[in-house]
């Protein structure tokens, strides 16, 4: 673990994996829930997670790094299905890349259970892990300059569904019409981290 300043108020904690990481965020929310700790955002990312509004960093800084962090606990939250349309315009790049027909390429997806690991990249953008290591795929050679919203995309390890459009890089294996991001809504992300998806099949595939 490595353990950085962000300005007078924040740490920037480096970790050696996303499962690390996602413990670490389990247990900053314990802290935090039990009243041990006072911060203001707890944010993780892939190999991070950055604590901002801290009254004394120094003092954390040097707790953490004497700390041995406990493994992450099971997460209780209910699973949310989200109906996908195995029709995305890079199926059979991925299928290819995969060494497996079309169809294959969706009973796999639609077979694994997903956990957000982190968010990010825009509002409601969750970065989805569950699929084996053996079927990580590179991003496009050239980014397209919009992706529709809805989009389900495989880029690396992860999944992720555009919630609005915009320009991506991601392979687009499908399309949902679940709404990722709505003002309207509290909270107005569909998505968390720590959240367990399943895309479920609905229509042609």
């Amino acid at each position: 673990m490595r353990v950085l300043p962000v300005g007078d108020r924040a740490l920037l904690v480096e970790v050696a994996s996303g499962d690390e990481a996602q413990a670490l965020h389990a247990e900053l929310l314990r802290r935090r829930a039990e009243g041990s700790l006072t911060v203001g955002e707890i944010v993780p990312a892939a190999r991070t997670v950055l604590l901002d509004g801290l009254a004394d960093p120094a003092r954390l800084a040097s707790e953490l790094t004497a700390t041995e962090l406990p493994p992450a606990p099971p997460r209780a939250r209910e699973v949310i299905d989200l109906p996908v349309r195995y029709d995305g315009p890079d199926l059979a790049d991925v299928a290819a890349h995969w060494g497996v027909p079309e169809q294959e390429v969706a009973r796999i997806h639609a077979a694994t259970e997903f956990r957000v690991a982190f968010c990010g990249f825009a509002p409601g953008f969750g970065y989805l892990t569950g699929l084996p290591e053996r079927y990580d795929v590179p991003r496009r050679a050239t980014p397209r300059t919009a992706v529709p919203d809805g989009a389900v995309a495989l880029a690396g390890r992860y999944t992720g569904v555009y919630p609005r459009s915009s320009p991506g890089g991601w392979q687009l294996i499908g399309t949902t019409d679940a709404v990722l991001w709505d003002h309207a809504r509290v909270p107005a992300a569909l998505l968390s981290p720590g959240t367990r998806v399943r895309f479920v099949p609905v229509g042609h595939s």
